[in-house]
């Protein structure tokens, strides 16, 4: 299994303002299972004590809160501020402090000659098992912030209670974060590095089976085919992942059938805020509310044509592939699953997992191209990118782009073509990308083909001489 595996940014920020020596107080957010904590003990050391002698020897007080009442929750920090002062042996027996607030004086009171780390992991949690925590902490810094070597770091998997309550206008905590971090899934090349003994597209198959989420991508086992994982690790009935989507749902939401639903329609081809409502049997203004909280949780992403503002173009997409994945293979299978047959579910799958992936293989695309920007690869610096659809207006046939991107130079623009297929990409695909790029009215046009199985030698040859047509390999994509 592998070891930790990217999160430079992450860690650099952190890094940043720890050498400051000044107090900080860092937001750390992201969605349940994405590695926040895995972050936060590679920056601190795991769960450590005042005494624990890591190479950058930080000192910090690890507290992850309760599901659980004011009082237990007020116990167990009175144990992690125990174990930093005293190591192991304070464990034993050890003061409970008589409110949050007088332990927060004395976490300071640490860090007034020395810097001190303080994480509060689940920090939703304790906010929610007392209500005042955020106040509490607000007057605490606003006390002692000038004097102060603490570093406090406050990480939450709730999303619209971090963005919300903890980084919102409204929150008493506004004003007083030194920075933010919203740890995002892997992107296929660190899934790549984390699935080593795969090759790049068993590598992408099983990003597009975990959404390049760290706790999903343990599971997958990278000495055994993709099949045998969809069989163990999304089909068995025991496995972790085969109840995850109704696990998470029931953690975030409070009406999980109803957003069960819209999930399963959106899933099944519903795009539009109209299909959706009436798969679903909602009015839009209730369906509306609901596909908003999906998109808090970072499960749904709304999107419209590139270089548009219309928002009546609007449509709904599953952001996370895993419940792409999940809602698009299990339900259909569900029948086969349950009476034993996981290895025929699982082989129909194989079956239908190459068109399933084409979606996914776009993504890649845009990845390689934001991960090569401002370098030598790429023709210009690229500000914007996303995906085009609308009607040819000389020809009123629909038309759909892959990747659209453009630059400071308002008459250039990219054009890409994502092929995931076992044909060659040719000269019938540059012509249609080229058709389609003369809907717009920019004066140079950059032409992207991006394929699975590689290039007719005729598209090669116009490649080699014209300098606007790139092909790019998918087995040759460099990271």
């Amino acid at each position: 299994m592998a070891g930790f595996i990217g999160r430079d940014r992450e860690l650099s920020v952190l890094n940043r303002r720890y050498d400051t020596g000044d107090f900080e107080c860092v937001i750390v957010y992201g969605r349940r299972r994405v590695g926040k904590t895995t972050l936060i003990n590679q920056f601190v050391g795991a769960h450590s004590s005042h005494s624990d002698s890591r190479p950058e020897h930080r000192q910090a007080i690890f507290f992850s809160a309760l599901e659980a009442s004011e009082a237990r929750n007020l116990e167990e920090l009175s144990r992690a501020i125990a174990l930093f002062v005293n190591g192991n042996d304070g464990l034993d027996s050890f003061p409970i402090y008589p409110s949050f607030a007088a332990a927060v004086e004395a976490i300071f009171a640490l860090a007034e000659q020395e810097r001190v780390v303080l994480v509060i992991d689940e920090y939703p949690y304790l906010a929610k098992a007392d209500r005042s925590v955020s106040s509490v902490l607000q007057h605490a810094i606003d006390r002692h912030k000038d004097s102060s070597h603490l570093m406090v770091i406050l990480c939450g998997s709730s999303m619209s209670f971090m963005e919300r309550q903890v980084l919102g206008y409204q929150s008493p905590l506004y004003g007083r974060r030194t920075a933010q971090i919203k740890v995002e899934p892997f992107g296929f090349a660190d899934v790549q590095t984390f699935l080593s003994h795969y090759s790049a597209q068993d590598a992408l198959a099983s990003y597009s089976l975990t959404d390049g989420i760290p706790q999903y991508l343990r599971q997958i086992d990278d000495t055994i085919g993709i099949q045998e994982n969809i069989e163990r690790n999304m089909f068995d009935p025991g496995c972790y992942l085969f109840e995850e989507p109704d696990n998470l749902l029931k953690q975030e939401l409070r009406n999980p059938m109803e957003y069960n639903g819209i999930i399963q329609a959106i899933a099944s081809g519903a795009s539009r805020m109209s299909e959706i409502s009436t798969a679903v049997h909602l009015d839009s203004s209730a369906c509306s509310t609901y596909i908003r909280n999906l998109i808090d949780l970072d499960l749904v992403h709304r999107e419209i044509p590139f270089g548009q503002k219309n928002s009546r173009k609007a449509i709904y997409r599953l952001a996370d592939s895993f419940f792409r994945f999940w809602y698009r293979f299990v339900p259909p299978n569900m029948s086969l699953i349950q009476s034993g047959h996981v290895d025929l579910a699982a082989r129909r799958t194989m079956s239908q997992l190459p068109a399933f992936l084409g979606p996914v293989f776009e993504d890649v695309c845009l990845e390689w191209l934001w991960r090569h920007n401002g370098g030598d690869v790429l023709p210009f610096l690229m500000l914007e990118s996303g995906r085009w659809w609308g009607a040819d207006p000389h020809t009123r046939r629909q038309e759909e782009i892959d990747i659209m991107a453009t630059g400071e130079d308002p008459d250039v623009a990219l054009f890409g073509e994502c092929k995931w297929k076992n044909a060659r990409v040719g000269m019938e695909d540059l012509k249609t990308l080229r058709r389609q790029s003369q809907i717009f009215r920019y004066e140079r046009n950059e032409y992207y083909l991006f394929s699975k199985s590689g290039f007719t030698d005729d598209l090669l040859r116009v490649a080699e001489t014209d300098p606007t047509v790139h092909t790019v390999a998918f087995d040759d994509m460099t990271w």
